[in-house]
């Protein structure tokens, strides 16, 4: 049976990753000043980053439609897909599976799977991955969403904000937090686990890239580390030496930029792990 994995931008895996593998990555929308644009498609990362801290409105991020998302399963169909498995980013920070699965109500002569990450970026990253890896060696939508519920259990995302500011622009923070850790020159950690999203404080950017670390490392035994950063390179490299002793033998040691739908929340400067733990 051949099966075609789909997923969305947020996952920030670039078309070098996914080469020949049966994965298909729909973009979201990034809506700013009064345009829409495809995430990582219209507006490059390296100009959303730039124009970001200028944008006379702060960027919104939205899913794609249900006919765009019923569009492209059919395709897949039409091209040889005799199952699809979708997975996206975590139900409880969009709509984008739901999206997927009422496009899957418009199709019911092809089984389809819709999957909650629970992660955001490299986190559905490693998850897309592992799913494309297994439809290539032949294995069927229940062994493929299966992997997936074992990973969303296994998989951790951290990553330390420049600022508040950016978070409380996007509604994740109110006002009166964001103004208080700007005076505080506070670090923000954010954390992504089997769904949950929550936040720490360090006051310094060493500290909140030592507790990235601290944080990875409490995990246990890693099967997969990953880096992410929001146009940070120079970070992302220091924290790859802070994180050195922490990266498994095997596995290629992805860094990637944060597509623009997940840096309209954190904002420029970021840096992060994505992790998976051993089983």
């Amino acid at each position: 049976m051949t099966i075609a994995i789909v997923t969305d931008s947020t996952c920030d895996l670039g078309e070098s990753h996914i080469a020949g593998l049966p994965i298909t990555i729909m973009p979201l929308y990034i809506n700013v000043d009064g345009h829409s644009y495809l995430d990582g498609v219209d507006l490059s990362h390296a100009e959303f980053y730039e124009r970001l801290p200028t944008f006379a409105t702060h960027p919104t991020t939205s899913a794609p439609s249900i006919g765009a998302m019923v569009a492209l399963f059919r395709r897949l169909v039409d091209e040889g897909a005799e199952g699809i498995v979708s997975i996206h980013i975590a139900d409880s920070l969009s709509n984008t599976g739901n999206v997927a699965r009422l496009a899957a109500q418009s199709m019911p002569e092809v089984p389809l799977a819709v999957v909650d990450s629970g992660q955001i970026t490299l986190g559905i990253g490693h998850m897309v991955l592992a799913a494309g890896e297994a439809a290539l060696a032949g294995a069927g939508i229940a062994t493929i969403v299966a992997q997936c519920e074992d990973l969303r259990k296994r998989s951790y995302s951290f990553a330390a904000a420049d600022t508040l500011e950016f978070l409380r622009r996007s509604g994740r923070l109110s006002r009166v937090q964001a103004s208080l850790g700007s005076l505080l020159s506070v670090k923000p950690i954010l954390k992504m686990v089997d769904g949950v999203a929550d936040v720490e404080r360090p006051r310094t950017t060493r500290k909140a890239m030592e507790r990235l670390v601290s944080l990875a490392s409490a995990v246990g035994r890693l099967e997969r580390l990953s880096i992410v950063h929001g146009h940070a390179l120079q970070k992302a490299e220091e924290l790859r030496e802070m994180a050195r002793a922490l990266f498994p033998k095997g596995p290629e040691v992805l860094c990637v930029e944060v597509t623009p739908a997940i840096g309209a929340h954190v904002g420029p400067n970021s840096v992060g792990l994505c992790c998976v733990a051993a089983p």
